[in-house]
């Protein structure tokens, strides 16, 4: 089969390091060129030293036109004015990792109609789209761990979750809250309900149950690790434990990567994968929904990746079984 010959825009960040590992060992990409104007004649390797020996991939400042994929790996609010000034072949498909196109509000740009590209509920729409709006780190970890309440109606009440985060998610420029002498041995909220992926998670809670019209109460914190999303949500439910596990067990049969353990989780168990781990627990009257993710893996590029999977209609695991970093 012939390979895909895909563009990385951004080429210099957290995700993109990612993306190049993963696109550098997939069976059926080829990447055609790596585009990062500070950048422009080092070796990619040069800035994501874990891929020395790997590839003798430089970066440039030019752009082709004509690849059959396209990743954007920019911050958020650049992928739109990018594509503004950059006007792609009608063949070229486009995966956007910022949060530009994410919500229905904003999904059509310049005859673009860009799909939603959580794959546990949007996988034959991503089968047909050109152009997908990649979900957010925090919105995949928390939605995957309360929509199969959503599509079986059974979210009646306020949900309340607290997760915490890895370093790597606040991107590659420095600020004080990402300097090690700030991060190390340290413990922060921030956002507190007023995080920017509550957006999409109400988005696509309302998709799967219409009437609901609770709270969703999302508390953000700051690890003090690299990688990785722990977070705990509870919301009231009347059922059964074996219940609710046979419910998410039966939603996610056909998610390769999203898992119910009938064990503890934590984060080590993910860290390196594009894998989703919950838990379920129930206490009283409430269930405790633990979901773990990779924050740059399942949270960004390999999700990217799983989406390009499923609209050229590769095996959907083809370049992610990767083993954890669990020593």
């Amino acid at each position: 089969m012939k390979k895909i010959e895909i563009g990385i825009i951004g080429g210099a960040g957290y995700t993109a390091g990612e993306l190049i590992r993963l696109l550098l060992n997939h069976p059926n990409a080829n990447i055609n060129f790596v585009y990062s104007t500070s950048n422009a004649g080092n070796k990619v390797h040069q800035v994501h030293q874990d891929l020395m020996g790997d590839t003798e991939i430089g970066f440039t400042s030019k752009i082709n036109l004509k690849v059959d994929l396209l990743f954007l790996c920019l911050g958020h609010g650049n992928s739109t004015a990018f594509l503004s000034k950059n006007n792609f072949s009608k063949q070229t498909k486009i995966i956007d990792l910022s949060n530009d196109f994410r919500l229905l509000a904003n999904k059509d740009f310049e005859n673009k109609a860009f799909v939603y590209g959580l794959p546990e509920t949007h996988k034959e729409a991503i089968q047909k789209a050109n152009y997908i709006a990649n979900p957010g780190c925090f919105a995949t970890a928390l939605q995957l761990a309360i929509i199969p309440l959503a599509a079986n109606n059974l979210l009646t009440n306020d949900i309340h979750i607290n997760a915490v985060t890895g370093a790597t998610g606040a991107g590659t420029s420095l600020s004080k809250t990402t300097h090690f002498t700030w991060r190390d041995n340290n413990f922060s909220h921030y956002k507190a309900f007023t995080h920017q992926h509550l957006d999409e998670i109400q988005q696509t809670v309302a998709q799967l149950q219409t009437d609901f019209e609770c709270e969703i109460n999302f508390v953000p914190n700051r690890g003090n690790f690299s990688r990785g999303i722990f977070a705990t949500t509870y919301t009231k439910y009347e059922g059964t434990i074996e219940t609710a596990k046979e419910l998410y067990k039966a939603f996610y049969k056909d998610a390769p990567f999203t898992v119910v353990s009938d064990d503890v989780l934590h984060l080590k168990q993910v860290v390196g994968t594009n894998k989703c781990l919950l838990h379920l627990e129930k206490h009283n009257n409430k269930l405790l929904i633990t979901s773990i993710i990779d924050n740059l893996t399942k949270g960004a590029s390999g999700q990217a990746i799983q989406n390009m999977n499923i609209m050229y209609g590769f095996e959907e695991t083809a370049g992610l079984q990767l083993k954890a970093n669990y020593f």
